[in-house]
């Protein structure tokens, strides 16, 4: 049992890393093509008992719904279930809600950069999530984080040249 969990699985991982990517990344290109129409907020504008926004008006309904569209589709397409697609995007749709409901109660302005606070969740939770159905090992969690952290910091000022992305971290 404690071999299996040190081994890899490339091909799993690069299919984890597009998935993340996919959910992740569609909130953001969904923004730029759909700009000002379908705003939602998820939280509603609601405050806080410390009077700052939940999780601030950059989290909608419409991210929330591409995301997980777009994310079964390419599980599909990757050869894993829909439905996998799905799991994984919901739960880094609500890693990404965490992070952003910390991130207000740290008193960060919304698209402020918290490193590690910003890929962590939205990858980790997934994974694990995901964990049993698709056999990943403990090594294949910790190395799809890792790379998923370093590509995010990456893809991030590439998609901000491009003015895909508010902020450049």
């Amino acid at each position: 049992m404690f071999l299996h969990s040190l081994l890899i699985h490339p091909r799993l991982i690069l299919k984890m890393l597009l998935l993340l990517t996919c959910a992740n990344g569609m909130p953001v290109i969904t923004k730029d093509i759909l700009r000002d129409r379908i705003v939602v907020p998820v939280d509603g504008h609601a405050k806080w008992v410390d009077g700052r926004p939940l999780f601030g008006a950059s989290k909608t309904f419409r991210g929330v719904f591409f995301s997980v569209l777009a994310t079964s589709l390419c599980a599909a397409l990757l050869g894993l279930s829909w439905k996998m697609g799905v799991l994984l995007a919901s739960v880094a749709m609500a890693g990404d809600l965490l992070s952003s409901f910390l991130k207000r109660r740290l008193n960060l302005p919304e698209g402020a950069k918290a490193t590690g606070l910003d890929q962590v969740p939205e990858s980790l939770f997934p994974l694990l999530a995901c964990q049993h159905a698709l056999s990943l090992t403990v090594l294949d969690i910790i190395l799809t984080v890792a790379l998923f952290f370093a590509g995010e910091l990456l893809l991030s000022r590439l998609l901000y040249r491009f003015r895909l992305r508010d902020h450049p971290y």
